[in-house]
């Protein structure tokens, strides 16, 4: 359909003849926010849209359980290369085929975006989340460069994913508030390295050039870079600007 994201995108996205080693994760941000505020040692978690699924596997290299669950076959045979001790499922997002509550920490990056109707899915999302456990929801931020281009490349027709649409953290909070989850705190996330350098990245493998996934060019600089991106992400300018945002929500016991 027309102005959807559908699995038709997501298989040939991941048809793609590319390494895995050459596509881009999120610098293993969800295991890093989850560990900041507990220990998934021995949690159940799920990963809802988990594709190459490595942010489960990272989180079962710190000790949870860990299922990840996607739609698109393509998408789970890349992440069976990957490994890591994750059990694959294949499942609709909007009719998880799971008990009520079996999850401690249920969680999605890049996938509620691409839904227009996203209300089926946190449903479902909160109805597999144990009571006193928390759902994660990382989505893009409202307010950068990458809204406008993505803006622009649907309008075209040439957005890799189809459709896709952006959240602020204020909207976010709201929108899980109505689900029944308890927000409890936020973070944001800049491009590392730059959305600049990562078109120039994309246009040169098109070409056959293939460039450094992670450059570091002068490694003091980099670094200085580094710990100024980390203060201002973790600042309310960083929530306001950043290039993707996460919530982490409870689901009351009672």
């Amino acid at each position: 359909m027309a102005g959807s994201s559908d699995k038709g995108h997501w298989d040939r996205f991941w048809s793609r003849p590319r390494r895995l080693e050459d596509i881009y994760d999120n610098d293993d941000r969800i295991c890093r926010e989850a560990t900041r505020r507990f220990s998934v040692r021995g949690l159940h978690t799920l990963e809802v849209g988990a594709a190459t699924a490595r942010d489960s596997a990272s989180l079962a290299k710190h000790g949870a359980v860990a299922v990840a669950l996607d739609y698109s076959h393509k998408a789970l045979a890349r992440a069976s290369e990957a490994g890591g001790g994750v059990m694959l499922v294949c499942g609709d997002a909007e009719a998880l085929p799971f008990r009520d509550g079996v999850f401690d920490l249920v969680f999605h990056q890049g996938v509620m975006e691409h839904f227009r109707d996203p209300d089926p899915m946190t449903r479902e999302c909160a109805r597999v989340t144990a009571p006193g456990g928390a759902l994660l929801v990382d989505v893009p931020q409202t307010f950068h460069p990458y809204t406008l281009l993505k803006k622009a490349l649907m309008a075209l027709g040439a957005w890799f994913a189809g459709w896709e649409t952006q959240y602020t953290v204020v909207g976010l909070r709201g929108f899980l508030t109505r689900h029944g989850l308890v927000p409890e705190s936020a973070y944001a996330r800049y491009f590392s390295p730059s959305l600049s350098y990562r078109l120039l990245r994309e246009v040169m493998l098109r070409l056959g050039v293939r460039m450094q996934l992670r450059p570091v060019l002068i490694p003091p600089v980099h670094r200085l870079r580094s710990r100024v991106r980390s203060s201002v992400e973790n600042s309310a300018i960083g929530l306001l600007t950043g290039c993707v945002i996460g919530v982490f929500a409870r689901k009351p016991r009672t």
